[in-house]
């Protein structure tokens, strides 16, 4: 039996933010549309902001469903699983949005997270969270942590910042199911 927890309280934020690996899952509100379940990761992109409110850092990558499915609904789901010590597994669920480098509150916000680089980083999604719960985790597998891959963070860093801007266009501008992405 799992735990629901009223806020995020001190322990519990230290082990959401040691885990090197989290999943953002949410979907669109039709039917027919399509659930998106990411990996994100890398260390300093995660942080707790209140003891009811998270965020990350969301980086230009191959879709824009978050995003797209936040704007249309907020829904949204963070899920953290431990692959070192102890089994558990954390879900976040609440509502989230994305606040862009537009936004007059994104440097505020940006202040709040280890990582350094801002080059490519396509938004900060904060999730206001209204339920978090934890389960066993027993058939999740022990895994060791070596590192975070750099592979990201090099081929970002050769691209200059218009090549961002053409990308929202070319390939942030919908979700899958046709949704408004990046304008």
């Amino acid at each position: 039996m799992g735990t629901l927890y009223e806020a995020i309280d001190a322990k519990l934020g230290g082990w959401l933010v040691a885990q090197p690996v989290f999943f953002v899952a949410t979907a669109p509100s039709a039917d027919d549309g399509h659930v998106n379940v990411s990996p994100k990761g890398m260390a300093g992109t995660f942080t707790v902001l209140t003891p009811e409110q998270i965020a990350y850092l969301d980086y230009f990558g191959s879709g824009i469903e978050t995003i797209a499915h936040l704007r249309e609904n907020g829904r949204i789901v963070v899920m953290c699983c431990a692959f070192e010590g102890p089994p558990k597994i954390v879900r976040l669920h609440g509502r989230g949005y994305a606040v862009l480098p537009t936004d007059p509150s994104f440097a505020q916000l940006r202040g709040h997270f280890g990582k350094e680089r801002d080059h490519a980083v396509r938004s900060i999604i904060v999730v206001d969270i209204d339920r978090i719960s934890d389960s066993c985790g027993y058939s999740v597998p022990r895994m060791d942590f070596v590192h975070d891959r750099d592979i990201l963070d090099l081929h970002q860093l050769k691209k200059p910042g218009e090549y961002f801007d053409e990308y929202a266009l070319e390939r942030n501008a919908a979700s899958i199911d046709g949704l408004p992405g990046l304008a």
